[in-house]
């Protein structure tokens, strides 16, 4: 008997699987938009061949989740069939008709490092400054987005200036690609619309092949993309796009939120239908972050509802520092975690920027709570932290091989393989290491002076770099950087990476703060049996946690100080309603009066979102102790808890016997410990009357 879909859905769900197209469906958050789509295709797949079902979504996580969804309702094989994300079909036309477009079949697709280079060489030619090579990149990928083509914008150009030379570098990186048979990721879509638009008898080929056009995450769309679509759509119109317009926050990768919100422009005759209830959510959350989104004017109208109950309110907990905020925030993980009520696995902290983690990250690990970071590098693992490490590591340390190896060429010192290899081959003779062997090189004269005077230079730096005496880490990180002129390599974002570094190394011992950075790097992320998960907002799309902190919620962060324009602001409004609603049980907002913003120390104030959470459904907690409000400097200066205190020590009670440290908390008379007794269970303990004894 085949299964029947349409009574597993509520009345909405069910009107969105059934209708024909065109058809809009403005899935809320949490509202089972991917069973209503999965849905979709099943019940489309009874009628028609499932191969004749074009479907696309942005990630090919994503795309694989529908099919493996859709396989067991259909009970068959769809790996011939259309599901899949925007490039990854226009490559699977473009594979068998690019040859109309003068392209060969086995062309190459430059991925963003192939892009880069090819960037950077072309600003070099032309005489243009080389570090804005990402901006040049990024700028160009824009234009595709938005079918601006080079001669397009060559013609608008003002003939001078950066417009001009911006538009001239376009048109190059256009001619290399075709001169080298490539295309990059925006052309694989801008070639299967040129490829339909100039050879009509390919276009009708493929119009008459799919007969349903099902987009899911429309509101991510740009305008490239909607155009594939829509001209895939003409003759039979059926096409049903999904997505909710208050989830649109990546505007800066092209993404134009008027597609979902003009739909009705395009396709007059098109039905929408709104999917309301949430089974994420509790009403508290959906509550606070309904009030935050509801206050952006561009956009369609909703009211999120569930029947899980009210929930907890949702809090906003204000501290005198980031890293009492990142303490605060391990705290209750702790305690959630002791109580057993939720796995480490179950917690997620986000945050508007990638130089948030350091602080976080660092509370973590001195706790002994194990994390993630999630769609990016951990913090201390990114190229730039790992090069100034291996710096640190060499300095103090000059047989450290895996270290030089690294950092020999970093900066480029015209050191290259060639010279390498004949250190390495002296050194396996001599059975030195491999700056031994480069000082011995230098003694001798079996070398060439051109490799001589490199290998000196560097052979000196290191040296000066190890004479000399430093007060902390940080220190000789800036020595470092001045005499590598290291930072002046990199990019913006990797700058400022470099100053959190630095600020992450003040007051640090350098042997103390290399072992502290070597046991990070090497700590095996599979042992621990859940993970905090640590996650930008932009990353966090999709997903979904039991408990979920948003940090830094400030001006400056959110919204970011880069937002001027009133539809900035929109979309950081979208970015923080996103975020609120990942939470599916609880929710904790936090903020900080002090942080450490491109190394230096700020003045922070609240951020003006928190004015539109409505009051009956959240909690605002000030926790900055009061003689700090008018001396916010102690914080950074506060005593910690005495070492024998700590995570994980041991320690015996006059009764209980003993017991593990699990948690510490508090100063002073007021510090107190969570210690878990084998025979007893965990128990909470003034340290000033618990009368503990440190075992060894």
């Amino acid at each position: 008997m085949s299964r029947n879909f349409l009574s597993e859905l509520n009345p909405q769900q069910k009107e969105a699987v059934s209708s024909d197209g065109p058809l809009l469906i403005v899935a809320g958050a949490g509202s089972g938009k991917t069973r209503v789509i999965t849905y979709r295709f099943a019940h489309l797949a009874k009628k028609l061949q499932p191969s004749s079902i074009f479907t696309v979504t942005f990630t090919n996580k994503a795309a694989e989740e529908m099919r493996e969804r859709i396989c067991p309702l259909l009970g068959r094989d769809l790996r011939q069939c259309w599901i899949g994300t925007f490039h990854s079909q226009c490559l699977r036309i473009l594979r068998r008709e690019i040859q109309h477009l003068g392209y060969t079949n086995d062309f190459s697709i430059y991925d963003d490092n192939d892009q880069l280079s090819l960037i950077r060489h072309i600003l070099k030619e032309l005489n243009i400054y080389e570090a804005l090579y990402k901006g040049v990149l990024q700028k160009i990928s824009f234009f595709k987005s938005s079918l601006i083509k080079p001669e397009d914008f060559l013609s608008q150009s003002d003939g001078f200036g950066f417009e001009e030379r911006l538009a001239k570098v376009y048109v190059r990186y256009q001619d290399e690609l075709k001169k080298s048979n490539g295309l990059d990721f925006d052309d694989l879509i801008l070639m299967t619309i040129r490829l339909f638009e100039e050879h009509p008898k390919v276009f009708k080929k493929y119009q008459q092949c799919f007969e349903e056009i099902l987009v899911d995450e429309f509101q991510d769309t740009n305008p490239a993309q909607y155009r594939l679509v829509k001209l895939l759509a003409e003759p039979h119109r059926n096409i049903c796009v999904v997505g909710d317009d208050d989830q649109s926050i990546y505007r800066f990768r092209g993404a134009d939120i008027n597609n979902i919100l003009s739909f009705e422009q395009d396709f007059p005759d098109a039905k929408v239908i709104k999917l309301e209830q949430s089974y994420r959510c509790t009403q508290n959350i959906l509550d606070a972050s309904g009030g935050i989104i509801s206050r952006n004017q561009k956009r369609r109208e909703k009211k999120l509802w569930t029947d899980k109950g009210s929930g907890e309110t949702v809090c906003y907990f204000w501290l005198s520092s980031e890293e009492e905020e990142a303490r605060h925030i391990a705290k209750i993980i702790r305690e959630f975690y002791l109580k057993n009520n939720y796995g480490y696995g179950d917690f997620a902290v986000l945050y508007r920027v990638n130089t948030q983690s350091r602080a976080i990250e660092d509370t973590l690990q001195t706790e002994g709570i194990p994390y993630k970071v999630v769609g990016g590098l951990s913090f201390y693992h990114r190229k730039e932290i790992k090069d100034l490490t291996a710096y640190l590591k060499l300095v103090i340390n000059k047989d450290d091989n895996v270290s030089l190896r690294r950092i020999i060429n970093c900066p480029p010192r015209g050191i290259g393989a060639s010279t390498i290899s004949k250190v390495e081959q002296h050194a396996k003779k001599k059975g030195l290491s491999l700056y031994a062997a480069s000082k011995a090189l230098l003694r001798s004269n079996g070398i060439v002076s051109s490799m001589k005077d490199k290998l000196e230079t560097f052979a000196a730096l290191i040296e000066r770099l190890s004479e000399k005496s430093y007060k902390d880490t940080a220190e000789l990180i800036k020595a470092i950087l001045e005499e590598t002129k290291y930072a002046e390599s990199v990019d913006e974002d990797r700058a400022a990476n470099i100053d959190e570094f630095v600020s992450a190394a003040m007051g640090k011992d350098v042997k103390e703060f290399i072992d502290r950075l070597s046991l990070t790097s090497t700590a095996d992320d599979s042992a621990a049996s859940g993970q905090v998960s640590l996650i930008t907002l932009h990353s966090a799309k999709g997903l979904e946690f039991p408990v979920v902190f948003i940090a830094g919620l400030e001006e400056g962060l959110l919204p970011y100080l880069k937002a001027k324009a009133p539809e900035d602001f929109s979309e950081e409004r979208r970015l923080l309603y996103v975020g609120m609603t990942r939470a599916k049980d609880l929710l904790f907002l936090t903020g900080a009066k002090k942080r450490r913003i491109f190394a230096k120390i700020k003045e922070q104030r609240p951020s003006r979102f928190l004015l539109d959470l409505p009051k009956e459904v959240c909690t605002i907690v000030d926790k900055i102790p009061r003689n700090l409000k008018a001396a916010p400097e102690a914080s950074m200066t506060a005593k910690p808890l005495p070492p024998a205190y700590m995570v994980g020590s041991r320690v015996k009670h006059p009764v209980w016997g003993v017991g593990v440290i699990r948690d510490c908390y508090g100063e002073g008379d007021e510090a107190k410990v969570t210690v878990n007794f084998p025979n007893i269970g965990v128990k909470k303990l003034s340290i000033k009357f618990a009368n503990l004894e440190k075992l060894i």
